[in-house]
This record gives structure tokens, C-alpha cells and sequence, in this order.
């Protein structure tokens, strides 16, 4: 049985070995970070446990970076993962569940998500549909800023065009 809980400090360990699993890149401090910010309710840091351990996490971010969601005042699921050997049991839709829970709990109509463009995450892509989510109409965005057709035409000319998690489309909900 999977349970899901807000993270503490006592997760750290936890939370980077997941991240590990994943392959994700984050800088030294991310998750120390991150607890800090949910201590002065910026974000709330979601788990997913079974079995003793650490198997996904998510997080809620209540004033996200881009611009769109902020001015609108919606809030945004970030950095959502689940380990390849648990996939497909239906935590990543239970933690998406949670943070929906917890946003109409504050009051909030709406729910953000972003999601990157290339292979890799097509089950996410799938997984955010499948629960209702829509793209918000502003295309690519690159580290929550859109990306404009013409700068886009302009790096693509000059070959220097990178194609990592950064490079996003941001989709919402009605919740």
C-alpha cells in the first residue's frame, strides 16, 4: 500500500535517492530548499511511500515562476516523479490528486501543470490529459518563460537549441 504525506526534513535522504532514480539533475541544497520554502508556505513538498520508502514525490508550488500562472493566481504542480519500478500503480495520479485536494482547499478554481516536450515524458503527457489538464494556449515555454516564435526561428538558424526538461508547455485545470 502506497500512502501519501508531506515531506519533513527527515525525507531528505529519501527525496534524493528518488531524484537519483529518476536521472533528474538538481543543484546541490534543491531539497533543503525546497522544505524551506514549504516552512514559509510557498510550496508544499508532497511523498509517496511504500513499502519503508521514498517512492515519488510532488510539489505544490502556491506563487509559481511563470508569469501566467502567478498574475492568475494558480497555483502549479512541479517536479512530480515516481521511480520507473513503481510506475504505472497509479501514485503519480494520486499525487496529482493530493496537491488538487489541497489547492480547493485554499480556495483555488484552477491547477497548474507543465510538462516537458521531448520522449521521455510522454507518460506524463498522457498521465495530465487523462486527469483533465489542457495547455494553457501559450506554447513552449524555456524555464517558465514563452518562447517566442522569432527568437525560436533565430536559435534554430544558428543551431544552438536545447532540448532538455526545461523546454516546456504548461497545461490547467478547472478543479
Amino acid at each position: 500500500m502506497t500512502g501519501i504525506r508531506i515531506a519533513t526534513a527527515d525525507d531528505i535522504a529519501g527525496l534524493l535517492r528518488v531524484a537519483e532514480d529518476m536521472e533528474a539533475v538538481n543543484e546541490p541544497g534543491y531539497f533543503e530548499r525546497c522544505l524551506a520554502e514549504q516552512a514559509e508556505k510557498k510550496r508544499t513538498v508532497h511523498v509517496a511511500e511504500a513499502g519503508g520508502r521514498l517512492v515519488g514525490y510532488a510539489q505544490l508550488v502556491w506563487v509559481p515562476a511563470y508569469s501566467t500562472f502567478r498574475r492568475l493566481d494558480i497555483p502549479e504542480i512541479q517536479d512530480l516523479n515516481v521511480i520507473p519500478d513503481m510506475r504505472g500503480q497509479g501514485i503519480g495520479g494520486r499525487l496529482i490528486d493530493v496537491c488538487e485536494t489541497a489547492a480547493r482547499a485554499a480556495g483555488k478554481t484552477e491547477m497548474g501543470i507543465s510538462v516537458g516536450l521531448t520522449q521521455s515524458f510522454g507518460p506524463a503527457q498522457r498521465l495530465y490529459v487523462k486527469k483533465g489538464y489542457v495547455p494553457d494556449g501559450t506554447g513552449m515555454c524555456y524555464d517558465d518563460v514563452p518562447v517566442r516564435t522569432e527568437s525560436l526561428r533565430t536559435t534554430l538558424w544558428h543551431n544552438a537549441v536545447t532540448l532538455d526538461n526545461l523546454l516546456t508547455i504548461k497545461m490547467v485545470k478547472v478543479l
